[in-house]
């Protein structure tokens, strides 16, 4: 399939003339079309799409689909059956009304074609790009960041279950590539017997005793046949097969093999007391998808899946004063998704902030403040953002000592530091005699003792330390990371910073619309990649309800009551 670049066809004359009349006040599509055409455009696809063989789809008109296909939450039977039947679909694609669309399955290879050249962002940043030129976001702004939990497309599976569905994967996909070889190394009767079904732990024996057995049946089985594809006689291109390349690893990180005295093999199930189990951020959830991985927050959620972080522009005022600066200039700006991220479950929210703030800085939208809650902040992050321009408006934790804890000690900022004599004096006056430059996990850091003389003989010392040593020691930070979070932890125990503070809230509120709009709760598709796609389109399907809303003067209410708002007012 070969590309022909030419962006949208321009619009039939009769396809207009249609729409026009039945949408006489327009519809989200055609108003998409109307204002946003050159950001559907053929030339980021040029290197997904080869330069010979019969013309493809314009990659313009497949992605404008997509986007509408997400705004409106669609299967893609449903979305190609709308650029079918839908005159405000035909009008934004620049169909004829005789135009009898295209396969589904098209979407299925341009999304294909998208993750395979590293394209899944495209469109967002394109979008985002045209608002930032527009004077719709920019630098210096207001942005504010949350994440939530995705579920993968994959079912759920226990240890168990994992390692048979392998086995049976494996061999459902050496089934179709290499029956001959397979049935030349199975007995395939008694396999398509055990494996035929799915593996289900509801048919599973209800026994500890048979189910182990059962546990120990699918490691033999998976471990005869990795022995087959590995041996010197079978073809290398078998052990290329992704599905019996994942029940080789299924069985490393669930089974034990060794020898006992006697010299016969054992197969043991790991145990996470014994044998070891891996991490979480490298165990397998799924033979189905490698990508997925099991994950928990707090005590009532655990999933299996991703995490989606989303950042948007925030620069309006919240509840009723934003109604009034509306009502005072006429239109109040909308508020964008600026930058879009997914990852595995198991990754903390602080290792996607860099990644974040690098990415708006690169589109040249970094923020003058950043809200984030407080799993997004270190002392070290807050320290190279603002060297950056960037004041990151989050909690940081508070000091865990036992005298900040117990509230009635010497916690770290009781004592006095002087970086210039690098010394350390203590509420009582006594000076540091040593200061010792280290490495703490990889980060510098400074451990400050006393003289165990001056600590023994303190009237303060119950309140100072515990020590059996006897002298006090405080782990510092580098100067500027120090003075940094210590005016941090202060300010944020005002009132004046937990009102500005509130502003970070409003994003939940994004999260939700995505929620209910695209459906970004579970995972339409297999894989980080894919599912980077299906977030990134999501934030554009959001950000041209957004747009649309702010068009028609339409956008959505504050959610402030009446009474509220009336309150504003007459103290204004």
């Amino acid at each position: 399939m070969s590309l022909q670049s030419k962006g949208l066809p321009a619009v039939p004359e009769q396809t207009v003339a249609v729409a026009r009349a039945a949408f006489p006040k327009g519809s989200l599509p055609i108003r998409v079309r109307d204002r946003l055409a050159e950001v559907f455009a053929d030339e980021p696809f040029v290197d997904a799409f080869g330069v010979r063989g019969a013309p493809g789809m314009s990659p313009a008109v497949l992605s404008l689909v997509t986007v509408l296909q997400f705004a409106e939450n669609l299967t893609d039977r449903q979305a190609a059956a709308m650029a079918v039947r839908a005159i405000d679909w035909k009008y934004a694609i620049g169909a004829e009304l005789t135009d009898t669309g295209f396969d589904h399955t098209v979407l299925t290879r341009f999304r294909t074609r998208l993750v395979d050249h590293g394209l899944e962002r495209a469109v967002f940043d394109r979008l985002v790009a045209h608002c930032r030129d527009a004077g719709l976001i920019g630098a210096g702004g207001k942005q504010r960041t949350d994440a939530t939990h995705v579920i993968s497309a994959v079912r759920d599976l226990n240890r168990l279950e994992l390692a048979g569905e392998s086995v049976r994967a494996a061999l459902e996909a050496l089934a179709v590539a290499a029956p001959a070889w397979l049935a030349g190394q199975i007995d395939v009767a008694e396999f398509a017997h055990r494996y035929g079904p799915r593996v289900n732990g509801w048919t599973m024996p209800e026994s500890q005793t048979k189910r182990d057995r059962l546990a120990l049946v699918f490691a033999q089985d998976g471990y005869a046949l990795c022995q087959a594809a590995w041996s010197p006689a079978a073809p290398a291109w078998i052990r290329g097969i992704e599905a019996v390349a994942v029940l080789r690893q299924v069985l490393v990180q669930t089974y034990y093999r060794r020898t006992d005295t006697r010299g016969r093999e054992v197969i043991i199930k790991r145990d996470a007391d014994s044998e070891g189990v891996p991490p979480g951020r490298c165990r397998l959830a799924s033979p189905y998808d490698t990508d997925a991985r099991w994950a928990a927050k707090g005590e009532d959620l655990f999933w299996c899946g991703y995490k989606i972080h989303l950042t948007e522009s925030c620069d309006t005022p919240p509840e009723a004063e934003a109604e009034a600066e509306a009502e005072r200039h006429g239109r109040r700006m909308p508020n964008l998704i600026t930058d879009v991220a997914t990852t595995d479950a198991t990754v903390p929210d602080v290792k996607a902030t860099t990644g974040i703030q690098q990415r708006l800085a690169e589109h040249g939208i970094a923020p003058g403040e950043h809200y984030l809650d407080s799993g997004y902040p270190s002392a070290d992050l807050v320290t190279a953002a603002a060297a950056e321009g960037i004041t990151m408006v989050t909690p940081l934790l508070a000091d865990h000592s036992r005298q900040a804890k117990a509230a009635d000690g010497f916690d770290k900022s009781a004592f006095r530091i002087d970086w210039t004599t690098r010394q350390v004096c203590c509420p009582q006056g006594h000076r540091s005699t040593g200061w010792h430059p280290v490495k703490q996990h990889g980060r510098d850091a400074i451990v400050t003792e006393f003289a165990k003389a001056d600590c023994r003989a303190c009237p303060a010392r119950t309140r100072c330390t515990a020590a059996a040593r006897g002298n006090r020691m405080l782990t510092l930070r580098p100067k500027e990371i120090h003075e940094r979070v210590a005016a941090a932890r202060k300010e944020q125990d005002t009132e004046a910073w937990r009102a500005k503070y509130a502003l970070r809230a409003g994003i939940e509120g994004t999260v939700n619309q995505a929620l209910d709009i695209t459906g970004i709760r579970r995972a339409r598709y297999r894989g980080l990649a894919k599912v980077s796609l299906q977030h990134a389109f999501s934030a554009t399907a959001i950000n041209i309800i957004r747009l649309d809303a702010h068009w028609t003067g339409t956008p959505a209410r504050p959610r402030a009551s009446r009474l509220e708002r009336l309150a504003y007012r007459l103290t204004a």
